[in-house]
């Protein structure tokens, strides 16, 4: 085998080979090294190697001499995600703006953001995803935030002209090589979580009577996400038709309290309720006329002025969920519970666990899918599908009675 085709071609310690090259594009000199193929293999020898490294040196020397007009300018990753955040996110929500800045600031950025675009791999991707979930131990969940980022700067880069098509598709639509999420561990659960009869009669117990019960009906009868629940103005709700318009959500933007568009168009909704939530707010309503009159100068005193939707400043007492004598509550309030029934009872609550069990008995009751993706403000019926294939103590019961008739 002679030198030249040796050469650029080596052995890893651990038996496998790899190869490297170094090219000079526009005055910048462009290295490759790469150690596995586009589906993350090893090379196993050193011919596939050698192959490799052909094949790949002669892409990028036919990009030199693409006419002007079609050649891909090289650009950093830290240079495309500072085009995206300038020109590219307009009108998106400002939590999704500052997550995606937390995850580049904190991690993507020390690792990639000096990367030019074009030398980024899937393997090397699939590599940093595992790391994350498997080394790191990070949530699946949060894992999979990482992944939306990938796909989300590849495609700026694209639309820019920062990356061939090839290497577009092989990144992010061909679905034999796109970079995807690790393979789930067998422990984790990603399944929806409700609670069964008995839970739900101790949290009855334990919310009655407190400061938290109108939110806690909220999530057990309507399936309010937490934000929806402390952003409900009283001008939002319909005691005759029983119906709530949701419209809005409660959020902190830099230390304020504001409230603000929700995070998708489906989301923006009707929601019925039914007659035991009807009765309970109105009760609520006639509690709030004698607070008017009996707590007016506490009320005064305590409210806080927000910023709603439009940008208007309103009184914390246009909210469903502000205290008889005034003061608001936040999407923070129910922390102190969460903690208190973990020790009194033994429950691990969280607001959005309220959500889940409302869905999950809908879908028990055979509520029909679009009607539940209605309600739940679903901006995709897989996600409420997975209300419908979900194991509950309410299903289990109706599977039972079925199999009874059987």
């Amino acid at each position: 085998m002679s030198e030249q085709q040796t050469t650029g071609v080596f052995q890893l310690e651990n038996g496998y080979w790899g190869y490297r090259f170094v090219l000079t594009v526009d005055g910048k000199k462009k290295a490759q090294k790469r150690v596995k193929d586009e589906l993350g293999n090893p090379y196993r020898t050193q011919k596939q190697a050698m192959k490799a490294r052909s094949i790949a040196l002669a892409q990028e020397q036919s990009k030199l001499f693409l006419p002007p007009q079609n050649k891909i300018q090289r650009k950093t990753v830290q240079e495309v995600y500072q085009e995206y955040c300038d020109k590219g996110r307009s009108g998106k929500a400002y939590a999704t703006i500052k997550k995606q800045d937390s995850l580049w600031a904190n991690h993507l950025k020390e690792r990639f953001g000096n990367r030019y675009i074009d030398e980024i791999t899937v393997a090397e991707i699939q590599d940093y995803l595992a790391e994350l979930y498997y080394t790191d131990n990070r949530a699946y969940s949060y894992t999979e935030s990482f992944l939306k980022m990938f796909y989300l700067i590849f495609g700026q880069a694209y639309s820019r002209n920062y990356i061939d098509v090839d290497s577009y598709n092989k990144l992010c639509i061909n679905k034999d090589t796109k970079i995807h999420m690790p393979k789930l561990k067998v422990d984790d659960d990603l399944d929806i979580v409700s609670f069964d009869d008995k839970e739900i009669e101790q949290l009855d117990s334990y919310f009655r009577g407190t400061n938290a019960e109108t939110a806690y009906m909220l999530g057990k009868y309507c399936g309010l996400r937490i934000n929806e629940c402390y952003g409900l103005k009283w001008s939002n709700v319909d005691i005759n038709r029983g119906i709530l318009t949701i419209d809005r959500q409660m959020q902190y933007q830099n230390g304020l309290i504001k409230l603000v568009s929700l995070k998708t168009r489906n989301a923006k909704r009707k929601i019925y309720m039914c007659s035991k939530l009807k009765g309970y707010f109105e009760n609520l309503m006639r509690q709030q006329a004698y607070d008017k009159v009996e707590l007016a100068l506490q009320r005064q005193q305590n409210q806080t002025f927000i910023q709603d939707l439009n940008g208007e400043l309103i009184s914390s007492l246009e909210l469903v969920n502000s205290l008889p004598n005034g003061k608001i509550q936040t999407v923070n309030s129910m922390k102190y519970h969460s903690r208190t029934l973990q020790g009194q009872y033994g429950i691990m609550f969280k607001f959005h666990y309220l959500r889940h069990t409302y869905g999950t008995n809908l879908a028990a009751l055979n509520t029909p899918e679009y009607l539940l993706c209605n309600q739940m403000g679903h901006s995709n019926s897989q996600v409420t599908h997975k209300y419908y294939i979900a194991i509950s103590e309410r299903g289990i019961g109706e599977l039972l009675k079925n199999l009874e008739k059987m």
